[in-house]
């Protein structure tokens, strides 16, 4: 049973079909399969412009959060470039309004649309890793702080995520948690590297590396 210590239901905006069918689909397997546990969703703004920077370490995380934020806001994740191969997930990620981003270097067209969908009010998903850790300590990407410094009125809101590497462990059951929180106050005249490193910190103080 998925449960919420928070029990908000803000309000939220329309959302695309897609995004909503996504929702749908992988409802058995995050709530009831994977015993989804949400807290902190009351610390998500329902609307206005919000980064949720949250930490990596499987395929599902994306959509794990996703769903535990469903009642509050769509979430416009930056995806890697190279799931836009396949045609059918091309349509998927196009319909959920996800941007895509080629790592390894510097993505200015990402960045941009990272910069729109926020300056819109929009709510945007990042991993500050930049990729799954698969049980390794990464170091944090500047993409995170170069977002919040372009949109200084953005609010961030850090997603710590677990127990989603168990999902595909059948017959062993995983207990999903997301957990919403607000990350301390940023020291003064923070550079983008540092509010990357202080985030990335803050979440696996919250989800240790799996």
């Amino acid at each position: 049973m998925e449960r919420n210590s928070s029990a908000a239901t803000g309000h939220i905006g329309r959302i695309p079909p897609m995004y909503r069918a996504v929702m749908a689909a992988s409802g058995p397997i995050v709530r009831w399969w994977g015993r989804l546990e949400v807290t902190g969703l009351d610390l998500l703004p329902p609307q206005g412009a919000t980064i949720v920077a949250a930490n990596h370490d499987s395929a599902w995380d994306p959509v794990v959060i996703a769903f535990a934020a469903r009642r509050r806001r769509q979430i416009q994740a930056l995806a890697k470039a190279s799931l836009w191969k396949n045609p059918l997930l091309r349509r998927v990620l196009n319909g959920m309004g996800q941007i895509p981003v080629r790592r390894g270097q510097a993505d200015m067209d990402a960045l941009d649309a990272a910069v729109q969908c926020l300056s819109n009010g929009g709510c945007l998903g990042i991993f500050p890793e930049g990729s799954r850790a698969q049980g390794r300590q990464l170091r944090a990407r500047s993409g995170v702080g170069r977002l919040a410094h372009a949109v200084p009125q953005a609010r961030i809101i850090c997603a710590a995520v677990s127990g989603t590497v168990d999902i595909a462990r059948f017959p062993r059951r995983p207990h999903l948690k997301v957990t919403f929180f607000e990350p301390t106050p940023p020291p003064p005249s923070e550079t983008a590297p540092d509010l990357a490193r202080r985030l990335t910190a803050e979440l696996r103080a919250v989800a240790p590396v799996a």
